[in-house]
């Protein structure tokens, strides 16, 4: 079982999107995503998606919401649980990120990126 986090940043009608261009054998490869990543060690949720927004992007998250939780079921790959966040309150500048491009995204463009199109349901707390 896989624990990972994902964060959809905001700001002006935007959300910082990652352009997964740079890591070898990257599943995401190409994708358009949210910022985040794999819990560590006796992590919480709430640790994890701070500590993955400093190391991608460079900012400081002031507050965040927890919005739903993914699973993942697949015959090929790992089961996975993804805590999906949003956040509007954040602090730094952003810096290169080593595992591809960060770019601010207005909202109603985001759905024709080079997304994961996957068949799911969710369900919102």
């Amino acid at each position: 079982m896989i624990l990972s986090t994902l964060c959809y940043i905001e700001k002006d009608n935007q959300y910082l999107m990652l352009h997964r261009t740079k890591k070898k054998n990257d599943i995401n490869k190409d994708k358009w995503i949210g910022i985040g990543g794999k819990f560590e060690e006796n992590e919480s949720p709430e640790e994890c998606i701070i500590r993955e927004v400093k190391e991608e992007t460079g900012l400081h998250l002031k507050s965040y919401q927890l919005r739903c939780i993914v699973t993942y079921v697949s015959t090929n790959w790992e089961t996975e649980y993804m805590y999906v966040f949003t956040s509007d309150d954040f602090e730094g500048n952003i810096m290169e990120c080593n595992e591809g491009d960060l770019q601010w995204v207005n909202k109603d463009e985001v759905t024709k990126l080079n997304t994961f199109k996957v068949k799911y349901s969710l369900t919102n707390f």
